[in-house]
């Protein structure tokens, strides 16, 4: 039995499927050849049904013996530290890998969510817009000149940054053509497709069981 174990929702709809973010963990153990379990949360009552290991209700967690970690960017730190094929191990390439796994998170994905949210619900023309297009513009310009964001090979930076960017509705904002050739790199390696594939045929099984 691995001790490695992410936490999901035992179930979600179908539109979210191949995205639910254990899949980073996931991509993560893949990439790694780290062994882990899936286990399961309901995804009725999620808002309050397992705060007590996240405090937002929200997938993933992890676990890897007694510790416990939520927030898939630091259950991503923390198998990089596991694996020098997430995240190398010279205080260079280091120092790099985590610049970019947090500009992932908070320079990228803090406009990409509202900016998406705000989408869907009818506000085409929100204020973030122009915000998130400087942002993709900014990106474009790096991956233009770089294979990888950091140590000149594949990292946990890639792997967020590609997660955070191949959501349809970001990569249709605009013609960036460094970033779709990065986005298309990425999810052509065959630990992404293992991961993605995994997840939905999790979540396509877990119909079965559902009511109705």
């Amino acid at each position: 039995m691995s001790e490695l174990i992410i936490w999901t929702y035992d179930w979600v709809p179908e539109g979210p499927r191949g995205f639910v973010r254990d899949l980073r963990l996931r991509w993560a153990c893949e990439e790694a050849d780290l062994a882990y379990e899936i286990r399961m949360v309901p995804f009725d009552g999620r808002q309050t049904n397992h705060l007590e290991r996240q405090p937002f209700g929200q997938v993933p967690f992890l676990n890897d013996g007694e510790l416990e970690i939520f927030e898939s960017g630091a259950g991503l730190l923390h198998l990089a530290r596991k694996s020098d094929r997430l995240m190398p191990p010279d205080p260079v390439g280091e120092a790099e890998t985590l610049q970019w796994t947090i500009a992932a998170l908070n320079s990228i994905e803090m406009v990409t969510v509202p900016w998406w949210f705000l989408k869907i619900s009818g506000d085409t023309d929100n204020g973030l817009t122009g915000w998130l297009g400087q942002r993709l513009d900014h990106l474009e310009r790096v991956l233009s000149e770089r294979e990888w964001l950091a140590a000149d090979r594949f990292t946990i930076a890639d792997l967020l940054m590609a997660d955070v960017l191949r959501v349809p509705e970001v990569r249709a904002f605009g013609a960036r053509p460094a970033s779709e050739a990065y986005v298309a790199r990425m999810t052509d390696r065959p630990a992404f497709k293992k991961a993605q594939g995994d997840q939905i045929d999790f979540f396509e099984a877990a119909d079965l069981k559902r009511p109705g």
